[in-house]
């Protein structure tokens, strides 16, 4: 099981990623072979799922370009035995839940995005 200890520092180190805008420290969180799956894909892309840290690099980057003031703050991380899950608000206030299965490295394998709307 992921500690509570550890969880939080992960979603710590990921939450200043994101809010920092910087894509080599949002992507450093990815495991090369990431599997995504988001509504926002859906949006951005066309399609919900996106495979490979390379899309993935892609879609954070046309993310991060269609949304400038994006901002999030975690409110709660629940524990699993090789996964994580970060409840988070955005910057316009809806809010969000990702599941993280994470590899030995603490790095995320697949990721699947939840929004309140």
């Amino acid at each position: 099981m992921i500690t509570r200890e550890k969880a939080e520092q992960f979603a710590n180190d990921w939450v200043s990623a994101w809010n920092s805008h910087d894509i080599e420290k949002i992507i450093g969180h990815y495991d090369k072979d990431i599997v995504l799956t988001s509504p926002i894909a859906s949006k951005l892309l066309g399609g919900p799922k996106v495979t490979g840290i390379e899309a993935v690099r892609g879609y954070f980057l046309k993310g991060l370009d269609t949304y400038p003031n994006l901002h999030f703050e975690i409110l709660d991380v629940l524990c699993g035995e090789e996964s994580i899950i970060l409840y988070y608000k955005n910057q316009n206030g809806i809010m969000a839940g990702e599941f993280m299965r994470l590899n030995d490295e603490y790095k995320i394998v697949e990721m699947y995005a939840h929004y309140s709307q």
